[in-house]
């Protein structure tokens, strides 16, 4: 599975890089993005979390 950020979306709360930040980083445009990789079985529950508590509900895990 892999993460995805809606970055026409995106507030930049910092939430999902700060709680997994394996997964999330903020680009040149200050806006959150996911690595492009398969997310690792011991990162999946942050990057969910990161994913339940995006403010702006942009990040999908497929």
């Amino acid at each position: 599975m892999k993460a995805h950020v809606d970055q026409s979306g995106c507030i930049s709360c910092a939430l999902c890089v700060d709680t997994c930040p394996e997964i999330f980083h903020f680009n040149k445009e200050a806006k959150a993005e996911a690595v492009d990789k398969k997310i690792p079985s011991d990162a999946m529950d942050l990057a969910e979390k990161a994913r339940d508590g995006c403010p702006v509900s942009v990040i999908s895990i497929q």
